[in-house]
């Protein structure tokens, strides 16, 4: 099969898994008394992205394939989401967070590197065979997009997105993805011959020396404090919008009904903007793009805050499609970035860096912090009995913080971020 193909299956299965539940989480979680800790749902995918990703790199990197060790995360991860279906279906209403939050936790740590993972196979095997990874890999990673729409709207028309059974779907997928990963090329293990290695380099922790450069260590606190956006549409999107069904005006609305399928609009912005990263790259450069990228969260918490299911889902709509910058932008370019700025010996390394701190240090504050202002703002209004209409206030208060932030990390970026030539 032509390797391009077989790439994109890999990239359409491994976020299908993550599509599954990703934006519906909250909802259910919600629907079971759990609606105050949804943060921490989505939190922890940030604290064990801070060393999972990192660790696993290095693995890949040092001592076992990096097909084998994607392979073998997808396993884990399979499984124990599909224990937190099970149990959670068993519970019932009566679901014991401890329980529930433990088995979803031990499946995130091992998904979250397959992130990276994916990204260093896929550059391995297209860098082998010659290809540009710049113009090659954007095409195929647009796959990864459809793969999560597919999910997505799979959980919303099977009835799955206030039920567990979402996590059920994903499990199942990991384990397929588990199995696929193992036909992948080979990623060989570097191997230093003639020398003795230090503790660091038998350690793989060679990426931490990316720090020592100021561009580079700039650019990665920059992709921490960006990273704060990235699971907060994620996790409230969902509740915000089916929220709106407290109010007798948009109780028979579309968005009310059906909010993962106009979430996934989102999704298919995606698909367009993957598509204009190699050019945009090529013509603007890493500082322009990023720029885009966190304008394009400011409209996108902005639009959200304007807007309503009713005469304002255009404003929604046009949250979903300044979605597309706002992640590509930043997700898959600064992962182009990564690739390119840093030898081949600890690129796995490398990406685990990167996706450390965004989705790890960066998700991991950024929804902590998220989630107190929506508890104040929303839940805690909402178990003293507030209105719908008071609810809703809370909620577009909320959005319009979010987008305040990341206004003011714009133009820090644009002030500190300096271009430069290629490490």
């Amino acid at each position: 099969m032509n390797l391009k193909i077989r790439l994109t299956i890999l990239n359409f299965i491994e976020f299908a898994v993550w599509g599954a539940y990703l934006t519906s989480m909250g909802t259910y979680l919600a629907s079971v008394g759990l609606g105050s800790n949804i943060g921490w749902f989505y939190s922890i995918q940030g604290v064990v992205s801070i060393f999972m990703p990192a660790l696993m790199g290095i693995i890949a990197d040092r001592w076992m394939e990096g097909q084998r060790v994607l392979s073998l995360c997808h396993a884990l991860a399979g499984l124990f989401m599909i224990g937190a279906s099970a149990y959670a279906y068993s519970a019932g209403d009566a679901v014991h967070f401890g329980t529930l939050f433990s088995l979803y936790t031990l499946s995130v740590a091992f998904f979250m590197p397959t992130i990276a993972l994916s990204y260093s196979v896929a550059y391995a095997a297209l860098e082998k065979a010659g290809y540009d990874t710049v113009k090659a890999f954007p095409p195929i990673r647009v796959w990864g997009t459809v793969g999560f729409i597919v999910t997505m709207w799979v959980v919303d028309l099977s009835g799955l997105q206030p039920t567990p059974g979402q996590w059920m779907v994903s499990g199942g997928l990991s384990l397929v993805m588990a199995a696929y990963s193992l036909t992948m090329p080979r990623m060989p293990i570097k191997q230093d011959e003639g020398r003795q290695k230090t503790l660091v380099e038998a350690l793989g922790l060679n990426a931490f020396r990316l720090f020592l450069n100021p561009r580079m260590a700039t650019f990665f606190c920059f992709a921490m404090l960006l990273g704060f956006c990235l699971q907060i549409s994620n996790g409230y999107a969902n509740p915000f919008i089916t929220s709106f069904g407290a109010i007798e005006a948009y109780q028979e609305t579309f968005g009310v009904q059906h909010a993962n399928i106009l979430i996934s609009l989102s999704q298919m912005s995606e698909t367009l903007c993957i598509l204009l990263i190699p050019f945009c790259l090529s013509r603007f450069g890493i500082k322009k793009v990023v720029l885009m990228a966190l304008m394009g969260w400011v409209l996108r918490f902005g639009f959200f805050g304007l807007g309503n299911p009713g005469d304002g889902v255009w404003l929604f709509i046009l949250s979903m499609i300044v979605y597309g910058v706002a992640f590509d932008f930043f997700n898959i370019s600064g992962s182009l970035f990564v690739n390119q700025e840093t030898d081949e010996s600890i690129r796995s390394s490398a990406q685990g860096l990167f996706m450390m701190m965004t989705n790890g240090l960066g998700a991991f504050i950024g929804t902590l912090v998220a989630q107190a202002i929506i508890n104040h703002h929303v839940f805690t209004p909402q178990a003293a009995g507030a209105t719908g209409e008071q609810l809703i206030a809370g909620w577009q208060t909320s959005w319009f913080i979010f987008a305040a932030y990341a206004l003011v990390v714009a133009v820090l970026f644009a002030v500190f971020f300096k271009e430069g030539k290629k490490c």
